[in-house]
């Protein structure tokens, strides 16, 4: 077992992901981890919202505004703090549905999620694309834990069981089932607090070879 973790939601810490390749302080700090749950919550309410015009136009002069001072610190991929907090609920990624890893093992997963407004397909229930998404990077930690190269998505076939209904706290598991030279089989499923499954998935990951992107 590399290690378990278990916290309440949504204030989590969670450990270092891709292994050790982050060590250190979180890339960031404390105000980085303010900006990210401002973040996240801004994009919940523009979601849900349906603003006067007047307000709608101040917002974005804000945020153009915000978007300028930005631009002059933009850094190379290997330096950002998007996606490197393993700290933060879905890493930091403003892309990820916000996960937290609560146990892993070489070849296991385990995390909480709560798919917010901002992935609000219709009727209450979570985009279909955002399943996918949140298997895609769940099984590509998995997969990488072994640490012999980088693997990355081959296919990925998602069977939707149930609606993922949003704000609510879900479980997904993923586990790398087989492992054949650089081929990787993997399989996972979502499921609700009375453990229906909601989604499930299937996956094969291929490690790069030397000098592949």
């Amino acid at each position: 077992m590399i290690n378990e973790r278990i916290s309440p939601w949504p204030d989590d810490t969670v450990g270092d992901i891709w292994d050790a390749r982050t060590p250190g302080a979180p890339r960031g700090g404390a105000p980085v981890a303010v900006l990210h749950s401002a973040q996240r919550q801004f994009q919940d309410v523009l979601a849900g919202a349906a603003p006067p015009a007047e307000l709608a136009a101040r917002i974005a002069a804000q945020l153009e505004a915000f978007a300028a001072e930005l631009a002059e610190h933009q850094v190379p991929e290997v330096a950002r703090f998007d996606g490197w907090r393993p700290d933060l609920p879905g890493r930091g990624h403003p892309l990820l549905p916000p996960y937290v890893i609560e146990h892993e093992t070489e070849s296991t997963l385990t995390a909480r999620v709560r798919f917010t407004r901002y992935f609000l397909g219709g009727n209450g229930a979570a985009h279909g694309g955002a399943q996918p998404l949140l298997f895609d990077d769940l099984l590509g930690r998995v997969v990488n834990h072994q640490g012999v190269g980088v693997a990355r998505t081959a296919y990925l076939k998602v069977n939707y069981r149930q609606i993922t209904p949003i704000d609510e706290e879900l479980r997904a598991e993923v586990s790398v089932d087989r492992i054949d030279g650089r081929k990787r089989w993997c399989s996972g499923r979502l499921t609700n607090g009375a453990d229906e499954v909601l989604a499930d998935v299937e996956a094969l990951f291929v490690q790069l070879l030397a000098g592949q992107p």
